[in-house]
């Protein structure tokens, strides 16, 4: 946006992007799940044994904490790769 070319600026906007996308969807499952959807990754809840179901149930489950926690160490890596 200010026209700043640098190759290493780019790469740490895209992980810091890609941080704040994971972070957004995060936040925003209590609000989807009382809308009955569920925008998160299948494959980490069925390696952890969770349903689309249980998110909208509201489970607090250890294998649901678990699947969140897995997501949020996804943005971690890419604010990681910032600095």
């Amino acid at each position: 946006i200010s026209g700043v070319r640098d190759i290493h600026a780019d790469h740490a906007a895209s992980h810091i992007g890609k941080a704040q996308g994971i972070v957004t969807c995060l936040r925003a499952t209590p609000y989807h799940r009382t809308r009955q959807k569920v925008f998160l990754p299948m494959d980490i809840c069925m390696l952890h044994g969770v349903s689309q179901e249980d998110f909208i149930r509201g489970k607090q489950e250890k294998n649901v904490r678990d699947v969140i926690y897995d997501i949020a160490s996804q943005a971690h890596i890419h604010l990681e790769h910032v600095s």
